[in-house]
């Protein structure tokens, strides 16, 4: 525990930052009791009048997005909070698509800090503390939850939600939830509340997820059962029993997220007009998701760092690569990974499109040295100290008509975001 140096309310943000970092001595200590008691004690187990807590191995914030875009639209007064933020720490709390400015912060990370006595708190858990702390203070109507790791454990099931989803069911963190889908869908079914609508939008739902919701007498409402979707032509159709929405424009966002989204509204406690939902969908993006930027070479950022998230990148890259790039264009791509990823899993799937690789040493403790990233590929790679570096090679080598992907964590395109100038979700 750090206590050579405890901040006060007016320290800066990087200093309790800092001090919030080295306070536990794990960096990840799933378990609900410790930060319960803190928030029992701050009174914020119930942050706003309905909460959605959005769980998944890929898609979360996404689908966070489409819903907050949504009910945004249709007049509520709405706070997210995601994880983990790709430019500045306040991107993980945003009430009505806005960043709070730091002074909110430094004062809820004092009040947090008061109230937790010798209670011990990781990094997430003192954060997860913080935004329930500001949704309360702003009087929202509806705060959407993103699970930050697994779900059952996860600091964001302290708080009851109304509607829980799921968005897919993959390998990830198998360290803290199981070398199996059984075991991860286990842990991600944790989010489920008695009696009320527990979504699930990966078809291929394991077996466990369906005991846990028995468990718990969660209304289970998967996809392809209770609800599902379907391309139509430029537009696509969302149905369930009751409902069908067809001619919804399509998304900047993966579709299969944006249906999850639809099915969270279709079983929220109130209904979400059509006219809403399709403003909603026009206008939802998330920065580092496919992200294009008009350069030249063309630059793709996304934050894939799985195997399941490589197979959705692919798909994209070879419609776009069939459909929009240049003849003879070569695909460029900068990846850096942390050492507890599966590595070779993400990377084969990509192999084959790629033309020239950069492998870059991520600057975080947990980032995989690029000697290790390039062993696992079959063509040669240049190696850089630094995503930055990689960045300045790739841009150098590649000609205007090329494409130049980033990829393989939050800290890989986050320097990138950085030296082209660009603002994150919710920095407006």
């Amino acid at each position: 525990m750090n206590d050579s140096f405890i901040p006060h309310a007016d320290a800066s943000l990087a200093q309790w930052l800092d001090y919030v970092a080295n306070l536990h001595f794990k960096d990840i200590d799933l378990g609900l009791e410790r930060v319960k008691k803190v928030a029992e004690k701050l009174d914020v187990l119930s942050p706003a009048k309905w909460v959605i807590t959005v769980g998944g191995t890929n898609g979360k914030g996404t689908t966070c997005r489409v819903l907050e875009r949504i009910l945004i639209e249709d007049g509520y007064k709405v706070g997210v909070y995601s994880s983990p933020h790709l430019i500045c720490y306040r991107e993980r709390v945003r009430i009505q698509e806005k960043m709070l400015p730091e002074k909110c912060f430094t004062d809820a990370f004092d009040q947090v800090e008061k109230a937790r006595g010798q209670i011990s708190l990781t990094y997430f858990e003192f954060g997860t503390l913080v935004a329930l702390l500001l949704f309360k203070s702003h009087q929202l109507g509806v705060v959407v939850l993103e699970v930050g790791l697994g779900g059952r454990l996860d600091a964001t099931n302290i708080v009851d939600s109304d509607v829980a989803a799921i968005t897919n069911i993959d390998f990830d963190h198998i360290k803290f939830l199981g070398k199996d889908r059984h075991s991860i869908g286990r842990e991600k079914a944790g989010i489920f509340r008695t009696n009320k609508p527990a979504v699930v939008a990966d078809p291929d739902i394991p077996d466990s997820v369906i005991r846990v919701a028995k468990e718990k007498a969660a209304h289970l409402r998967p996809i392809d059962q209770s609800w599902t979707f379907r391309p139509q032509g430029n537009q696509w159709i969302w149905e369930s029993k009751e409902r069908m929405l067809i001619d919804l424009p399509l998304p900047n966002v993966p579709l299969i997220n944006a249906a999850c989204a639809l099915a969270v509204l279709h079983y929220f406690p109130k209904i979400i007009s059509k006219e809403a939902i399709k403003r909603g969908l026009k206008g939802a993006s998330l920065s580092g998701r496919f992200q294009m930027i008009d350069q030249k070479p063309l630059v793709i950022l996304d934050v894939a760092h799985n195997p399941h998230a490589a197979r959705y990148l692919l798909n994209h890259l070879t419609q776009f690569l069939k459909n929009a790039a240049k003849p003879g264009a070569k695909l460029h791509a900068v990846v850096g990974m942390r050492k507890d990823k599966d590595i070779k899993g993400t990377l084969d799937i990509l192999s084959e499109r790629v033309d020239h690789w950069y492998c870059a040493k991520l600057s975080e403790p947990r980032g995989a040295p690029a000697q290790i990233l390039a062993s696992f590929l079959q063509k040669s790679a240049f190696l850089s100290p630094d995503v930055k570096s990689a960045w300045n090679q790739a841009m150098q080598a590649a000609n205007p008509e090329d494409i130049l992907l980033v990829f393989g964590s939050f800290h890989t395109i986050a320097p990138v975001m950085s030296a082209l100038n660009l603002r994150s979700t919710g920095d407006q």
